[in-house]
């Protein structure tokens, strides 16, 4: 019985120290996992404005001669499009169209209209617009792209001088380019691009002799844009 009793003695002042111990551990909770920061996306339909300048070559040809003329001038517009970003991936595709005004014009003395030696061939360029698809590489919140399609341009040449007259049309080509922008905020966006723009020839009446004029562009324009969120 003495050595009953020892061995239970002995068990409940272990059992004490055990649950002793147990009470002095530190304890630990569960820590709460942090929901990663979901990173930029350019998916959305945008609008935005945009200024720029823009050099035109117009090589007229009239009665045996060329007097061509290299208009230039501001170009202000808008333009809106939609831009999709595959998942996981800095893959952005879109579409995008702008139409802007412009100031270009440029005057050329030529005798080609009726022989009058103060003739004057002038090309007029009255807005410009495209409509193009665009690709491009993301660096989360940068956007390095390519660009092009179809491109069109208010055209008009006029005879000054002894002989007057003037025809337009619109004419219409392609443009190919590129640019950086940058996303300023969520929905804030700005960009520089630069286009090259190739409009045709295209045949004007004018004065009563048949003129044929080649334009192309070069342009540099700014823009900032604003875009839209994608929760609707």
């Amino acid at each position: 019985m003495k050595i009953s009793s020892s061995l239970g003695s002995i068990a409940i002042v272990l059992a004490s120290g055990g649950f002793a111990m147990a009470a002095d551990m530190p304890s630990y909770e569960p820590t709460t996992a942090v929901a990663p920061v979901p990173s930029f996306s350019w998916t959305g339909p945008y609008i935005g404005l945009q200024a720029g300048y823009g050099w035109f070559d117009a090589d007229n040809r009239v009665n045996g001669v060329s007097p061509g003329s290299k208009p230039d001038g501001v170009s202000l517009g808008g333009y809106a499009g939609y831009s999709y970003q595959f998942d996981s991936s800095p893959i952005v595709v879109g579409l995008e169209a702008d139409i802007n005004w412009s100031d270009a014009d440029a005057r050329r003395a030529t005798a080609g209209f009726t022989g009058a030696p103060d003739a004057r061939i002038r090309n007029d360029i009255g807005y410009t617009g495209a409509v193009r698809g665009r690709i491009g590489y993301a660096f989360d919140r940068f956007l390095v792209y390519g660009a092009g399609g179809l491109a069109f341009a208010d055209h008009e040449i006029k005879a000054q001088g002894a002989a007057g007259g003037s025809d337009d049309t619109i004419a219409i080509g392609w443009t190919i380019g590129g640019g950086v922008e940058a996303a300023v905020t969520d929905n804030v966006t700005a960009r520089v691009e630069y286009r090259y723009s190739d409009y045709g020839t295209d045949t004007f009446s004018v004065a009563g002799s048949r003129v044929k004029s080649d334009l192309s562009e070069n342009r540099v324009m700014l823009g900032v844009g604003y875009k839209f969120s994608t929760g609707w």
